[in-house]
Formats: C-alpha cells, structure tokens, sequence
C-alpha cells in the first residue's frame, strides 16, 4: 500500500457496556479472528490508540506520527478512509444494558481524549477530526464530536 497525506483522526468508542474495561487483546480478537470464530477477520485492528477507563493511552498499532498513513500504519476503522486516517477509540459507548448508545467516558477518559485530540491538532493543525459516525451510519462514538471540539477549544 502506498503512503497517503493524513486527511482524518477519527474517534470511536468500542460499544462496550459503561463501566466495563476492554483489553488490547479482546479487540485484536474482536477485529482479526477469522469470521467463522466470532471475528471479523481484519488483517488489522481497527484503532491506532485504545483509551482505557482509567484514562491511560494504549498503543494499538505503532506509527511514525507524521502527516502520512504508510501502508504499515492502516488500521481499519471506518471504511473508505482507513489509508487517510488515524483511529482512536474510547472503553465503552454503550448503556448497562449493552444496546443503547450512550456518552460513558469517565472523567479520566475525558481528559486523556482532551489532552490527545489537542496534541494530535497542535502536532497536525490541518487534520480534520471526526466521530465514526459523521462517516457511517453508526452511533458511534456515542457524543457529538463537532460539538465536544468547540468545548475544548478546537475550532477547525
């Protein structure tokens, strides 16, 4: 796969019931197991960083942190823009009841996606940062990302 310009950081949440943590190793099985194992049989996960609920940062899949996606970086997750983006997901997204989309992240969470989105701007200023579901038809990541840049002060 050839190197293309980083277009897009697109945030997801992992659809997660709140409250419950999610491992680096549920999702590389969740996304890379064979489908005929409850997998998706990706050849990649699909989120460059994982944000636990205790607001600690987990490196999925190692980049170069430039303004490119090599083909070695391409994680899968949001088709048609995985070669031109990079993925960050939050634990959770979802009620208790593990069906109704809901805004779960927990203070730290909150600060850690902060403190991420603002480095990842202030490092790439013409990356436009999205939610998953400004490019799919999903709730995911379960808040109006639009809405949380201009609380945070990020206007693009």
């Amino acid at each position: 796969m050839s190197r293309q310009p980083l277009k897009y950081l697109v945030i997801h949440c992992t659809a997660t019931p709140e409250g419950r943590e999610v491992t680096s190793a549920e999702i590389r099985k969740w996304h890379t197991d064979p489908v005929s194992k409850g997998g998706r049989g990706w050849s990649q996960v699909g989120y460059t960083d994982l944000i636990h609920l205790d607001g600690k940062v987990e490196r999925l899949v190692q980049n170069n942190e430039d303004a490119y996606v090599d083909g070695w970086e391409v994680t899968n997750g949001a088709t048609g823009y995985n070669s031109v983006s990079r993925h960050i997901v939050y634990a959770g997204g979802v009620a208790k009841d593990g069906k109704t989309a809901k805004d779960t992240r927990t203070p730290a969470q909150l600060t850690s996606l902060e403190n991420y989105v603002k480095g990842f701007h202030r490092g790439q200023p013409g990356i436009k940062i999205i939610g998953h579901n400004e490019v799919a038809k999903k709730a995911c990541p379960s808040f109006d990302v639009q809405k949380w840049l201009k609380q945070i002060g990020i206007n693009q």
